[in-house]
C-alpha cells in the first residue's frame, strides 16, 4: 500500500504556502500554484513517467479560492490522490469535480473569516500600538500575521489530507452554510467596530453666535459625519461598483474642496 511520507506532505504544503499565486493571471489564477504543490505528491505516488503525466493533467484545470482557507482543498486532494494510487474508485474527473465544488464555498468562508474579520482585528491592534509613530504596530502585524497564516494553513492542509473526500460533506452541507452566515455576521460586526474606532470625520463650519455645526451634530448623533462617510463609501463600492482606489481618490478631492470652503479644518486628520 502506498503512503505519502511526512516529508512529501510538508514539501507539498510549503509549495502551496509560498507559491499559491505563482504565475497568477486572470486566465489561470491559482492553477499553477496548485500544480506546484502537487508535484511532490504525484512524484512519490507513481512510478512511471506516463503515470505521473496523467496524474498531473488533473491539476491543469482552472482553480481559484481564498488561499489560506483554500489550503484545505490542497491537502484533501493529496489524500484523494493517495487513495487513487492505491486502486480506489477515484479518478481525475472526480478529484476535479470536488475541487471545483469547493472553490466557491471556501472562498466565501475565507473572505469573511480572514479578510473581513482577522485582518481588521490585527490591523486595529497594530494601529493602537503605532501611536506617536511607534514601529511596534507594524512589527506586531508582520510577525502575528505570518505565524497565524503558516501554522493555520499547515493545520488546514493536514486536516484536509486526513479527511479526504469526507471534507466535502462538511464544507458544502447545511452546517457549512450556517457557518458561513455566522462568519459573515462576525465580520460585519468587526468592520463596524473598526470603523467606529478609527474613522473620525468632523467639521469646522460655524456661524459665530448662531451655530456650531459639529456641536449640533454631536448633540443629535455623535460621530454622524463618520458614519455617513462609511455608508457613503459602502454605497459607492457595492451599489455603484466603484473600485476602492477611486473611492479613496474621491475622498481626497472631497477633503480638499471641504478645506477650501471652510467646511473642514486643514489642521485635522480625516
Amino acid at each position: 500500500m502506498k503512503k505519502l511520507s511526512k516529508k512529501t506532505l510538508n514539501k507539498s504544503f510549503l509549495s502551496w504556502f509560498y507559491g499559491n499565486l505563482t504565475c497568477f493571471s486572470q486566465e489561470h489564477m491559482q492553477t499553477f500554484g496548485y500544480l506546484c504543490s502537487m508535484f511532490p505528491v504525484v512524484d512519490e505516488l507513481y512510478d512511471t513517467k506516463e503515470e505521473k503525466k496523467d496524474a498531473m493533467q488533473t491539476y491543469t484545470a482552472f482553480f481559484n479560492t481564498e488561499p489560506q482557507i483554500g489550503t484545505l482543498v490542497v491537502g484533501m486532494t493529496a489524500g484523494l490522490e493517495e487513495a487513487k494510487a492505491n486502486g480506489e474508485a477515484i479518478d481525475g474527473e472526480t478529484i476535479n469535480g470536488i475541487r471545483a465544488g469547493l472553490m466557491g464555498p471556501l472562498a466565501g468562508i475565507g473572505d469573511s473569516l480572514i479578510v473581513g474579520t482577522l485582518i481588521p482585528i490585527l490591523l486595529g491592534i497594530g494601529l493602537g500600538l503605532s501611536g506617536n509613530g511607534s514601529p511596534l504596530g507594524a512589527i506586531f502585524y508582520i510577525i502575528t500575521w505570518n505565524l497565524l497564516m503558516f501554522f493555520g494553513m499547515k493545520f488546514a492542509y493536514f486536516k484536509g489530507y486526513e479527511l479526504g473526500g469526507k471534507a466535502v460533506e462538511i464544507l458544502v452541507g447545511e452546517q457549512a452554510q450556517a457557518l458561513r452566515d455566522s462568519i459573515i455576521l462576525i465580520g460585519t460586526m468587526v468592520i463596524g467596530a473598526v470603523a467606529a474606532s478609527w474613522i473620525s470625520v468632523t467639521t469646522s463650519f460655524e456661524i459665530p453666535n448662531v451655530i456650531n455645526l459639529q456641536s449640533t451634530f454631536d448633540s443629535v448623533y455623535p460621530k454622524l459625519l463618520s458614519a455617513a462617510t462609511v455608508l457613503f463609501c459602502w454605497w459607492l463600492m457595492t451599489k455603484k461598483k466603484i473600485s476602492p482606489t477611486m473611492v479613496m481618490l474621491l475622498l481626497v478631492v472631497i477633503a480638499f474642496v471641504g478645506v477650501l470652503l471652510g467646511f473642514f479644518n486643514p489642521g485635522l486628520s480625516y
